[in-house]
């Protein structure tokens, strides 16, 4: 992915979603604990979980001590989906999002979610959260399995009108800054969603703590960039 050097030129914002924008961490880590409790395998804290999580997601199953040659993945996979979903809109939105959200298509800026979310969810869960106003594109994947999201993102910096040194993708794991490369686009990622602070470093990326750090890095960075392009 490019350097933040070139974020002057920046009219586009693509978010993630899960972990991101939505707070649903500690929903997935109760969600997996029910699925390790009726196996017997240790249960997980969400420190435990920032140190672990990955995709594809069957490798972060492997890591908690699930067995494919047991059961296959699709079992335990669902049942984890069937977990959430019976919570689904109880997460809330991350500190800060409607204000960044609001602050960005204030100075002009047009924004998009990708989301390895499924579609369907991810379209209800804009829908809930009210948030319709502010994205473009709102744009899932076609499984449960959070397998897809290149592709998809690949698409969309295709179909967009512009180019890619205008584009910035913010996430909040390892596979959003792979996601980014492969798309050849800024990112960033944040380190308040489903990946430690530490891990997030490692790939080189810029990372912040949270969506205020974010903002306040925007803000200096768009006045200028806004007033260049008029």
């Amino acid at each position: 992915a490019r350097c933040l050097t070139t974020l002057m030129k920046l009219k586009h914002i693509i978010w993630d979603w899960n972990g991101t924008l939505l707070d649903d961490r500690w929903l997935c880590v109760e969600s997996i604990n029910k699925s390790l409790l009726k196996r017997n395998l240790p249960l997980i804290d969400e420190e435990k979980y920032l140190d672990i999580f990955c995709f594809p997601v069957e490798n972060y199953y492997k890591k908690l001590g699930f067995d494919f040659e047991k059961e296959p993945f699709t079992i335990s996979g669902s049942e984890f989906i069937a977990n959430y979903n019976a919570r689904f809109h109880e997460p809330e939105l991350q500190p800060g999002v409607v204000q960044l959200l609001e602050f960005l298509k204030s100075v002009g800026l047009t924004q998009s979610i990708l989301s390895a979310g499924k579609q369907e969810f991810v379209s209800d869960w804009i829908i809930h959260h009210r948030l319709e106003k502010y994205f473009l594109n709102v744009l899932g994947i076609d499984n449960h399995y959070a397998s897809g999201k290149i592709e998809i993102g690949k698409n969309l910096v295709s179909e967009m009108e512009y180019d890619t040194d205008e584009l910035l993708l913010v996430g909040d794991t390892i596979h959003d800054r792979e996601v980014a490369n492969a798309m050849g686009v800024m990112c960033v990622l944040i380190a308040q969603g489903h990946t430690s602070y530490s891990r997030l470093q490692a790939t080189g990326a810029t990372v912040f703590n949270d969506l205020f750090d974010l903002k306040r890095y925007l803000q200096d960075l768009l006045p200028v960039n806004r007033s260049v392009s008029t």
